[in-house]
């Protein structure tokens, strides 16, 4: 009898007890009958396990048996050093398609950065240089963190998307999707095939350091509605979507770049609020979770959730019940570096139950180590298979399926990501309706905000005020005065700085962090939070700086259009929207 695929190693373990059990005459097993008529034909041995059974791989996340199949047979054939390099994810100095890394390591893949980009001209033909020198029956992995708002590492032409948050102010599922299925189009036509993203933590508020704006907000359902959403997105132009940080990254007070965050909260307050968007994600069969680096105290104390196998072996894999892929957050980050070596991390991370070593300090190194843990008995071959098969499987999955999705041009996504950022505009205090403010608008604050403010006022016809910089007028001199006190005289009128004089309105473009304005017109470009701190009689949240976001809040300023989003994180002290 052939084991059900989804069964796996387990399934298999449990047949073969139940046919040991048969051959000791259990009676439900065949054994010998009641009238003792002789011998009882033996019954017919198992099959053995296919290629995917023998690691445990099962379908539900994306790809086919056949797909499984065929990756566990060639990451079996490869050779020892080729398998470890095949777990790991690698970023790259300069703009050169790094050809010689990915062959000599036999990288998984690569991630691009800012640093490895001039313009889409050059991604694109980078991406194709890969893809001509690196032979293989899979592809590579070319990934991009490219999330929206802060998070972006491809711009130039490419579509500049608002922060996540906006999906969650303008609350619009169905737009999200297709917001994200375009500029998933774009990345597509660029050669890349996975994003880390988008972000499925719940954020907690003001209190929440590194997620922020790339949350789609506080309640975690309308999180999870948003998260499917973009990923479908994705996955409709034929991207692999990464949705991260699991366990929740969202509600801990410190940032992972930069220390080991501690979350504080029982399991049972982190399924009730952090899982919700995860859960969603592994029961619709999303192919790739990311794992964050936090101290789950619950769990697993000290010791980071993305090496810990209580966090992804037991809660993710088991509790709840993905079968998919696994990546660490970038390895390079202070929380991992501070806890163990370089090298040491890949491994203690694949023992875990991750799949992919996502950015190694050292790539080189990290390989070593793998291969040094399997042949000294400390990391099995069968969990490298395991791991390398699950990525070589989705990749294959990838191709196959990417054919039917669009591939756009660089900027195509811009008409419905600016759609997005006016359906997100919220007026938080002040006027819904009308022009904002009689006198012509000065923008001050965040310098990306301010010339995108400025681009899209030239845009609509808005004419911006002015600031004169004014000192008083030169002295009278005495003519009895003698020289030495008209020089004092003057020294003293020229060491006066000149003082500004607004010829318009004041309007303060606040970005994260910065500091609370005292103005009468305030506009929040990024987390909403300042706006409950400023007593300013008119409060804008765009959640992006970009042109989207202004242009929006452009059209607001001169009663074109209205602010119908509502705020999707708490924010004391002003109303949820118009």
């Amino acid at each position: 009898m052939r084991i059900p695929g989804r069964a796996g190693v387990a399934a298999l373990a449990l047949t073969l007890a139940a046919g040991l059990a048969a051959c000791d005459g259990d009676p439900l097993g065949g054994g010998p009958t009641g009238d003792g008529a002789g011998p009882s034909a033996s019954p017919a041995p198992p099959d053995p396990p296919t290629p995917a059974e023998r690691l445990g791989l099962v379908t539900g996340w994306g790809p086919t048996r056949p797909e499984l199949e065929r990756a566990a047979r060639l990451v079996h054939a490869l050779p020892l050093p080729a398998l470890a390099g095949q777990v790991i994810v690698a970023g790259y100095s300069g703009t050169a398609a790094p050809v010689g890394l990915v062959r000599r390591l036999h990288l998984g893949g690569v991630i691009v950065f800012a640093d490895n980009v001039v313009s889409t001209a050059q991604v694109r033909g980078t991406t194709a240089t890969l893809r001509r020198e690196v032979r293989r029956p899979w592809p590579l992995l070319v990934g991009v963190d490219q999330e929206g708002g802060l998070v972006q590492r491809l711009r130039g032409d490419v579509t500049r998307l608002p922060a996540f948050m906006s999906t969650g102010a303008a609350r619009d599922p169905a737009l999200t999707r297709r917001v994200y299925a375009a500029a998933a189009g774009e990345l597509r036509g660029l050669g890349l095939t996975m994003d880390f993203a988008p972000d499925a933590d719940v954020t907690m508020g003001a209190a929440d350091p590194a997620i922020g704006s790339r949350s789609a907000g506080s309640d975690p359902a309308a999180v999870a509605r948003h998260v499917m959403a973009a990923a479908r997105g994705f996955q409709d132009a034929g991207l692999v979507p990464v949705v991260k940080h699991f366990p929740g990254h969202g509600s801990v007070d410190a940032d992972s770049h930069v220390t080991l965050p501690v979350q504080r909260r029982s399991v049972r307050e982190l399924a009730r609020r952090d899982w919700v968007p995860f859960r969603r994600a592994v029961d619709g069969g999303l192919p790739a979770v990311m794992v964050g680096h936090l101290d789950v105290r619950a769990v697993d104390r000290g010791v980071p959730s993305s090496l810990s196998r209580p966090v992804v072996t037991g809660l993710l894999r088991q509790r709840l019940g993905f079968h998919g892929l696994v990546v660490t957050d970038a390895l390079d980050m202070a929380a991992v570096r501070r806890h163990l070596g370089p090298d040491r991390a890949a491994v203690a991370a694949l023992r875990a139950g991750a799949d992919v070593a996502l950015m190694p300090v050292d790539p080189a190194g990290a390989r070593t180590a793998i291969v040094r843990a399997v042949r000294g008995g400390y990391l099995t071959r069968l969990r490298l298979e395991q791991a390398a098969a699950r990525q070589v499987a989705l990749l294959l999955h990838q191709r196959a399926t990417a054919r039917r999705g669009q591939v756009r041009p660089p900027g195509a996504a811009r008409s419905l990501a600016s759609r997005l950022s006016a359906e997100a505009l919220t007026s938080v205090a002040g006027p819904c309706s009308g022009r904002i403010a009689p006198s012509r608008p000065i923008p001050f604050g965040d310098p990306s905000a301010v010339a995108s403010f400025r681009t899209a006022a030239a845009e609509a016809g808005l004419a911006l005020g002015h600031v004169d910089y004014v000192k008083p007028p030169r002295p009278e001199l005495g003519r009895k005065w003698s020289k030495k006190r008209k020089q004092r005289v003057l020294r003293r009128w020229r060491a006066i700085e000149p003082h500004p004089v607004l010829r318009g309105t004041r309007v303060d473009l606040v970005g994260a962090g910065d500091p609370v304005p005292t103005s009468d017109y305030v506009v929040a470009v990024d987390t909403p939070y300042v706006l409950g701190r400023t007593g300013a009689s008119v409060r804008v949240a765009t959640y992006g700086d970009g042109p989207g976001p202004m242009r929006a809040l452009v059209a607001f300023w001169l009663g074109r259009a209205p602010a119908p989003g509502r705020l999707p994180v708490d924010v004391p002290g002003v109303r949820r929207g118009c």
